[in-house]
């Protein structure tokens, strides 16, 4: 049945769907032109002006192509399941959506702040996936990890500011469309949270960081 279907899902599981969905369902209505591409993605001019605020949620959710929502989705299959059960499912959930919307208002006021890329759209859920680095670089500092196309597993507490700095220089020398400033507000808000659960569950959050050492 549908309903035993999604109840044998966990809540990453749910999240991927849901990503390709949303992926399929808005790149078919603005094709057609059903809706404008202002109504899903985060566009810093849209929201200092007052329109289209519900972006700053639908932009996670919608993807640039193919590429963008398969290298998102398989890295939210393998941090996203280990953030799932360190936190919980409900609290995961509400952590995950909490960090690409902190995500797109940071891309929206330093676009403000700086007078630059006011009229630039950004989708993806890349903002989100530096929320769960962040709290994952403070809960699980001595995780192994691969980034990327390095051979050689390196340290959660070095691989997740690496990662940045690395897609930084990416976008600067091969002038990509990356939404740098995104990254770094679901970075901060992942290391905002995790330093909440450290201080409110010391002894938890020790013992995690422990068993991943």
């Amino acid at each position: 049945t549908k309903k035993g279907f999604f109840r044998n899902l966990n809540a990453t599981a749910i999240l991927i769907l849901i990503n390709f969905l949303a992926f399929i369902l808005f790149s078919v209505l603005i094709s057609l032109k059903l809706i404008p591409i202002d109504a899903v993605a985060v566009q810093p001019s849209n929201i200092l002006h007052g329109r289209y605020l519900w972006t700053l949620i639908t932009s996670m959710f919608m993807h640039g192509g193919l590429f963008h929502i398969f290298a998102n989705m398989l890295s939210l299959f393998f941090i996203g399941a280990l953030v799932e059960k360190i936190l919980g499912p409900k609290r995961y959930i509400w952590f995950y959506i909490v960090s690409g919307i902190f995500a797109s208002l940071t891309f929206v006021f330093l676009s403000f702040i700086f007078k630059s890329g006011l009229n630039a759209y950004a989708v993806g859920a890349s903002g989100a996936l530096f929320g769960l680095v962040g709290l994952l670089m403070l809960l699980t500092p001595n995780l192994s990890v691969y980034v990327m196309f390095v051979p050689i597993p390196i340290k959660m507490k070095y691989a997740a500011p690496g990662l940045l700095v690395l897609l930084w220089l990416i976008s600067s020398l091969a002038n990509a469309p990356i939404a740098n400033t995104a990254h770094l507000g679901g970075f901060v808000c992942g290391l905002i949270y995790g330093l909440y659960l450290k201080n409110k569950f010391p002894r938890k959050t020790s013992e995690i960081s422990n068993y991943f050492s």
